[in-house]
């Protein structure tokens, strides 16, 4: 007989999946000005239905941090959140690349306690807290969401760009910063630092909502964890990844802890 637990907890992990492919979430640099000598980017973050349109929420801004071209990774400043978008003013004194992003873990369980069930979904930090190491028919899963983006000041470099080794992250072997129309680019994927062969990702460009259709251009990896491809037309790219890849509607990752992964990037391609 199925564990009523276990098909719980994939239909909290589905539903997570399915709302974030539904909602698209996103980071992305979309005004530049000049305090002085010093070069000021506005970032906005959303959560949308059509790229890059604010037709959906807001994202959280806590949690974004800023990797400066040094490596240097401090929270974004304070910013403004409305109804369909949240933005901040990024200041870059240094020339060179920044990486702005934001790692989540949801962390989901139930347990049995008293007789009952017990559900808990949270941080982390809350889940160490609220749910008992020792809980009795403790089933536990998580998802892990990598949001990034790129922006340079004056030039690009590679300080920014290091991975943490940690999760589903994209590795820049082009420079996200270099990226142009008719020319090629090439991108690895790896899982807790080891590359990621036969992985499927994707691009979608901007503009969803005027072109009618996706426009989706659906990638993979090849057996180094590394993918190439000629880039179409300028404009803004949203990519995506989640793994593991291709499970079923309502299938859990193998494994009593069932960890989903997702990651994200707005990519600017320039024209040719």
């Amino acid at each position: 007989m199925t564990n009523t637990k276990n098909v719980l907890l994939a239909a909290v992990l589905a539903t997570l999946s399915l709302q974030a492919s539904a909602h698209r979430p996103w980071l992305l640099p979309t005004l530049s000005t000049a305090d002085g000598k010093e070069p000021v980017v506005l970032i906005d973050g959303a959560v949308s239905e059509n790229l890059f349109d604010f037709d959906h929420m807001a994202m959280k801004l806590d949690g974004v941090m800023v990797t400066d071209p040094d490596g240097v990774s401090t929270p974004a400043p304070a910013g403004v959140t409305q109804k369909s978008r949240a933005s901040f003013e990024l200041k870059m004194p240094k020339p060179g690349t920044y990486k702005v992003s934001t790692s989540n873990v949801t962390m989901m369980a139930s347990w049995k306690e008293g007789g009952e069930t017990r559900r808990f979904r949270g941080s982390e930090e809350a889940f160490k807290k609220d749910v008992p190491a020792n809980a009795v028919e403790l089933q536990s899963g998580s998802q892990h969401a990598r949001i990034e983006t790129f922006v340079s000041a004056n030039k690009s470099s590679n300080g920014a760009l290091k991975p943490s080794g940690v999760g589903l992250e994209m590795v820049p072997v082009t420079h996200p910063n270099e990226l142009r129309a008719g020319e090629t680019a090439t991108w690895r994927f790896t899982l807790d630092g080891k590359p990621l062969a036969n992985f499927p990702f994707s691009l979608v460009p901007g503009g969803v909502r005027h072109r009618g259709v996706l426009g989706e251009i659906r990638l993979s990896t090849d057996a180094n964890g590394q993918a190439s491809v000629k880039l179409p037309d300028g404009g803004w790219y949203w990519m995506s990844a989640s793994y593991p890849a291709g499970l079923a509607k309502g299938a859990q990752p193998p494994g009593p802890n069932p960890r989903r992964y997702s990651y994200t990037a707005s990519l600017e391609v320039l024209p040719e």
